[in-house]
């Protein structure tokens, strides 16, 4: 198999097993565990496979635009999918035991292999804003994971808080990247990595690094946007370990890694990467110390090695690069062990505070030695992998040059006190747990917990123990690869040897040991009996600044805005909905203006003026009839439709005549189900005063209407005036067969020319229906609508006999012309949004004989499947065209001949028009079936 074929296999694999995951039942906790195992160990495989080769694969998108969909493989993504994919792996293993059999075992893994496979899509993404599009899907899945318990109002605001601030960044981040690309002239990776002189030479240069680096930041979390991460720890602990440890938090200095090459180098770079990084640095390290939650006091270290990275990314030193790659690593596997070990003792004592915990080493000896070696990796021990990278640092501390000769020379005191406070909060994680008395009054006796529990924890300790003591044998082949597709030819010569002398870093670590072990007995009592506060620090929490600027912009200023525009009447609102559009339209016009064309004028033919006599008096006669008679108003509604529609076959667009006619006869149907969810009408009683009163707001309405007939009318009379070379129309007629392989010129466009525009547009039907669906199941109608329009008496059965009869008939043969508008779609008047219509009719008429209930439970309508067919339809029919080499939704038409029915048209767009079809099929009848349901029930209710 070819490595282009693997990696696409890596891509794709955790996408697939979340789907699958997602339609095991909900708590099936062997069933869902294995499929996830598999998916993860099966990307872990490939990672494998992948070792040493670098990989492009590239599918068209939009190529005239410079967008397609790359993915490559090199060095730094192999080193990331290792991670993210093995200690996935053992995450996965690990929740199984972590999780309650009561927990929806089936979401939990969906989510979780959906975000991996987020995951692998940014490291491996070879386009910049295709990396920014996953980039935030790894922000909404995160919000949902860390909101797994929603019931949970810690859950809930810890969620809501790292969306807001890392898709908020990820908004920032797009911007970079558009000036980026801008910048490059591509958004190809490769691009941009090699145009690194002529980014950092361009004025655009440092507000482009500004809000690329505000990406970065908030999502590793860095000052001043470190808050959410310890927020984020109301999540399952399987999340914490996975989400704070290898994935979510690594994506920001990935990024800074990723573009060292093209952005780095400058004071800028240095000022804004490296200055972030240190006082995060300093201020995680040293609020972890008095966190009396194991989680948070595991969140601000994961903070504050963050910060390391940062600052090592940060300094202009490509020995300091190495440093932060190395740092990345071993990072992920102690903080996973420690979030796991932390997980094990809320699992079997039932609580994380550690001024509760003490004495565990009796009870779990084997999970208190696995956490001892893990905690002082995390503290920089000799012979464990911490140790080397913190080396690193102290001596890359020692020889930086950057712009501030102070700040040079004050690093190195920063990086010992650094080292002080992690050895501090390390010492109180195992020294405060597992040793001291028997703990007292813990909700659960504490004992070890399940064997394979255990096993991805003695795992990561083992790789901590195997890298600490023979690095350049373990972990140095994958540092070298990830260096060198950084800095190529230009990678620096550097040591892993575990003993370098008695040479200053190692006086320096030295000190932070022994500095921290002091500072940890020092204030060990205080921390006893302590809060959750940094005495010697200002209270200024990030998370309570953002709650009062959330609260102010979204709260105040809004109920200002509100108070000024906003009125529980619909008119007003729609009032200002036509303003906006009628500013929105002039804008333009009044800017460039709106010339006329120079076809003469055509006779006004006599029967088309009656057409239009009639419609423009239902139409008039529909608006009066608002304030009296609601269903006169909208069957004169209905009316106006049929007039638009008999224009548009009298100018021979039988396709628009079509479309217009089913639309009429739907939407008709909707409204008169929707007039039970009006308010009562209020009688109209007609006064000289109150005449008088309305005359202003009719006399706006009245202005504001006639301003936007007025507009379009004149926008069509400009485009109709227009000879043809002068339209894009001929361009349609001239290319839709020999391009799109249709004779049928409007469906060719909706499918083939303008298919992006459809899928975007048939998505947003699929989400409007499944709205109205969720609103209405929760609310009923309003009393007095009720009795505003009471029930019909129910007829008896044998009027009803013959009617039934009819519409049983009728449905086939309905159904039966459906499937015909469908098939003739691409070449004769149909297709797929007009045959959805037709199909819809016919549910429409059996609801009107049979009711609602017999409707969806005889005739088995799913509609959220249908809805789903048709998205999943659509999409398939553009990602096929990729198998073929070939841009996204490239069509293509073949002919085949086949006995007694001849020769077949066959076009690739007929997949999407199905797609079409069943989207509208689907979305048509969800809101029927949502309406319908909530009349009988007012009824009953009534």
């Amino acid at each position: 198999m070819s490595s282009e074929w693997l990696l696409g296999a890596l891509l794709a694999l955790p996408f697939l097993g979340a789907a699958l995951a997602a339609l095991l039942r909900p708590n099936a906790r062997n069933a869902e565990a294995t499929l996830a195992a598999g998916v993860t160990l099966g990307c872990f495989v490939l990672t494998l496979a992948l070792y040493g080769t670098p990989v492009r694969m590239g599918l068209a998108w939009l190529p005239d635009y410079g967008l397609d969909f790359v993915a490559r493989m090199d060095g730094l993504a192999w080193m990331f999918c290792a991670l993210v994919s093995g200690i996935g792996f053992l995450v996965v293993l690990y929740a199984r035991y972590y999780m309650s059999p009561q927990d929806p075992i089936a979401r939990f893994y969906s989510l979780l292999l959906g975000f991996m496979g987020c995951m692998l899509a940014v490291v491996l993404s070879g386009n910049l804003v295709q990396l920014v599009f996953f980039w935030e899907a790894t922000s909404l899945l995160s919000f949902l994971l860390i909101g797994y318990w929603h019931r949970n109002s810690a859950a809930r605001d810890g969620a809501r808080n790292a969306l807001v601030v890392t898709a908020g960044g990820g908004l920032f981040l797009f911007g970079g990247v558009l000036l980026l690309g801008h910048i490059a002239g591509s958004y190809d990776l490769d691009v941009v990595l090699a145009s690194g002189d002529r980014i950092r030479a361009d004025a655009a240069y440092v507000p482009a690094l500004a809000l690329l680096a505000i990406g970065a930041l908030t999502k590793s979390a860095q000052f001043p946007f470190h808050f959410w991460l310890p927020q984020a720890m109301a999540a399952p602990t399987p999340v914490s370990a996975y989400l704070h440890s290898a994935t979510m938090v690594k994506l920001g200095v990935f990024l800074l890694a990723r573009l060292w090459p093209a952005l780095a180098g400058t004071d800028a770079w240095m000022w804004i990467v490296g200055s972030a990084g240190l006082v995060t640095l300093v201020f995680g390290a040293y609020a972890a110390i008095f966190q009396n939650d194991l989680k948070g006091l595991l969140a601000y270290s994961t903070i504050s090695h963050l910060g390391l990275v940062t600052v090592l990314l940060g300094l202009n030193s490509r020995l300091a690069l190495v440093a932060a790659l190395f740092h990345v690593m071993n990072h992920a596997t102690f903080k996973a062990c420690l979030f796991m070990v932390a997980g094990v003792i809320d699992h079997e004592t039932g609580t994380r505070d550690i001024r509760r915990l003490n004495g565990l080493y009796r009870f779990m000896p084997v999970t208190a030695t696995l956490a001892l070696v893990s905690a002082a990796a995390m503290a920089g021990v000799p012979l464990l992998n911490g140790f080397l990278s913190k080396e690193m640092f102290f001596a890359e501390a020692l020889a930086v040059e950057g712009p501030v000769p102070l700040l040079n020379r004050a690093l190195p005191y920063v990086a010992v006190a650094w080292g002080i406070f992690s050895v501090a909060y390390s010492l109180r994680f195992i020294h405060g747990v597992f040793f001291g008395p028997p703990p007292e009054g813990l909700p659960r006796e504490p004992h070890e917990p399940a064997r394979w529990m255990r096993f991805p924890m003695e795992l990561l300790v083992a790789a901590c123990l195997l890298v600490g003591m023979l690095p350049a044998l373990t972990i140095g082949p994958i540092l070298d690869a990830a260096v060198a597709s950084i800095l190529g030819a230009d990678a620096p010569e550097y040591s892993l040897a575990v003993w370098h002398g008695f040479t200053t870093p190692m006086m320096m670590s030295l000190a932070a040991l022994g500095g921290g072990a002091l500072l940890y007995v020092a204030l060990k009592n205080y921390l006893a009996r302590g809060r959750d506060t940094t005495p010697l620090l200002p209270a200024v929490e990030g998370g309570r600044v953002f709650d009062l600027v959330l609260v102010t912009v979204s709260w105040r200023w809004a109920r200002v805005v509100l108070q000024a525009l906003a009125t529980r009447r619909l008119q007003p609102q729609l009032r200002w909905v036509i303003v906006a559009a009628l500013i929105a339209a002039c804008w333009p016009t009044l800017h460039r203006g709106l010339g006329w064309g120079s076809l003469p004028l055509t006779r006004i033919d006599p029967a088309f003026l009656l057409i239009w006599i009639a419609a423009a008096a239902c139409a008039l006669g529909a608006a009066w009839q608002a304030k009296f008679h609601r269903l006169a108003a909208i069957v004169l509604m209905g009316g106006a439709g049929v007039g638009v529609c008999l224009t548009f076959v009298w100018l021979g667009a039988a396709d628009l005549a079509l479309t217009q006619l089913l639309v009429e006869v739907v939407t008709t149907v909707l409204l008169l189900l929707g007039l039970r969810w009006l308010p009562k009408r209020v009688p109209f009683a007609w006064t000289r005063a109150g005449a008088l009163r309305a005359l202003p707001r009719r006399s706006r309405d009245f202005l504001l209407a006639a301003a936007s007939g007025a507009g379009l009318a004149a926008l069509a009379y400009g485009v109709m005036t227009r000879p043809l070379p002068e339209s894009v129309s001929r361009f349609f007629l001239e290319q839709a067969l020999p391009q799109g392989g249709g004779t049928n010129v409007v469906n060719v466009i909706i499918v083939d020319f303008r298919g992006f525009d459809t899928l975007g547009e048939i998505a947003v039907l699929g989400v409007v229906a499944i709205t109205v669906y969720a609103i209405l199941r929760r609310f009923r109608p309003p009393i007095e609508s009720v009795r505003d329009h009471p029930a019909p008496p129910r007829p008896h059965a044998e009027d009803l006999l013959l009617p039934k009869v009819l519409i049983r008939f009728a449905f086939p043969l309905i159904a039966l012309f459906s499937a015909h508008l469908l098939v003739r779609g691409h070449n004769l008047p149909g297709g797929g949004f007009v045959a959805g219509l037709t199909l819809s009719i016919a549910f429409i008429l059996v609801y009107m004989a049979e009711g609602a209930q017999w409707t969806e439970h005889r005739l088995a309508l799913r509609p959220f499947r249908w809805i789903a067919l048709g998205i999943l339809s659509a999409l398939a029919t553009g990602a096929g065209s990729w198998f073929f080499a070939h841009a996204f939704l490239t069509s293509h038409t073949a002919h085949v001949a086949l006995p007694l029915l001849g020769e077949l048209h066959l076009p690739s767009a007929f997949l999407f028009d199905l797609g079409v079809f069943s989207l509208v099929v689907g979305a048509t009848a969800l809101i029927l079936l949502a309406l319908a349901h909530q009349s009988t029930r007012a009824h009953r209710w009534s």
